[in-house]
């Protein structure tokens, strides 16, 4: 019944967000004293951890493995993180340096695959750098004041409904509340939704515009508290009967409470607009199926696959 809109972040977005990791031996007070500071030596911050037939791993590298962690593993201490990436990263190009001598590198699929990677790479390093200088504590400010602050709240109903799969017997679920029927006893009889009919009397609870679907939003938001629907509203998962118990407007939230809700959004804005500044600085022909160059106006309907 609810959906949920897209939510999904650029994964090397996380790159911003590196931990700086410093080895136990060039934190601060942990290196040797020097006989005078004239004679101290400048501390190596890319220092070499290992090598694997004479290919260096350095302090970068675990930096860059860290970045690409969920935010839970990079909190874990330096002194039990460090290791575990350095045996992986050692595996890691232990592998690599036995590939390419099997000449794996050389097979088509392989190099098709490498090459779809590092394209990739590309990619999300181009939109990266176009978009994470826009993802400031100002930026994010700004966003909320024009669009959150000192505005009321999201819409919200408390509803409950009874999911059957035909219109038929939604119509004689209707004809039975206006008979003078339960509502929650016939939801919990009569509802195939597992979920709400089999707890609560078909009870859904508070919900705001986007956690439903459109038909079934545009149905409740139409009705008064304490009033159900004199006809079935339809959805993809069958035939719906909702009654609405009360209506209510939130509260404004707190920067606090969406910060993350305009991290996304401006994200998925600065990409757009990446993606958009970027075909407009290149020439683009769209071909049709008899392999002839179409007008630039033409639809971008690719051809079937056979």
């Amino acid at each position: 019944m609810r959906t949920f809109g897209p939510a999904k972040a650029i994964a090397t977005m996380a790159l911003l967000a590196s931990t700086i990791l410093v080895p136990p031996a060039l934190a601060a007070g942990t290196a040797p004293a020097a006989a005078t500071p004239a004679a101290a030596a400048p501390a190596d911050t890319n220092p070499r951890l290992a090598s694997v037939n004479g290919q260096d791993i350095r302090l970068n590298d675990i930096r860059q493995a860290i970045a690409t962690m969920p935010d839970q593993l990079r909190k874990l201490p330096e002194n039990v993180i460090l290791p575990i990436l350095l045996n992986q990263l050692v595996d890691q190009k232990a592998i690599q340096i036995v590939a390419e001598k099997s000449g794996l590198s050389k097979q088509p699929d392989v190099q098709h695959q490498m090459e779809v990677a590092a394209q990739n790479a590309l990619q999300n390093a181009y939109l990266s750098a176009q978009v994470m200088p826009g993802l400031t504590d100002d930026a994010i400010k700004s966003y909320y004041d024009k669009n959150y602050a000192n505005k009321p709240g999201a819409e919200e109903i408390h509803a409950r409904h009874i999911l059957v799969p035909t219109e038929a017997q939604a119509n004689d679920i209707i004809k039975q509340l206006k008979a003078g029927g339960n509502f929650a006893d016939l939801a919990t009889k009569l509802s195939k939704d597992p979920g709400s009919a089999k707890q609560n009397g078909g009870d859904l609870g508070w919900f705001k515009k986007g956690d439903m679907l459109p038909s079934f939003w545009d149905a409740a938001s139409a009705l008064q508290p304490n009033s159900f629907s004199q006809t079935p509203v339809h959805t993809q998962y069958g035939w719906h009967v909702i009654q609405v118990l009360g209506k209510r407007t939130a509260a404004t939230p707190t920067l606090d409470s969406v910060r993350d809700q305009i991290r996304q959004k401006l994200i998925q804005e600065g990409v757009q607009k990446a993606v958009s500044s970027a075909v407009a600085q290149v020439k683009i022909v769209r071909y049709g199926p008899d392999g002839k160059p179409l007008p630039e106006n033409a639809p971008n309907t690719p051809p079937a696959a056979h």
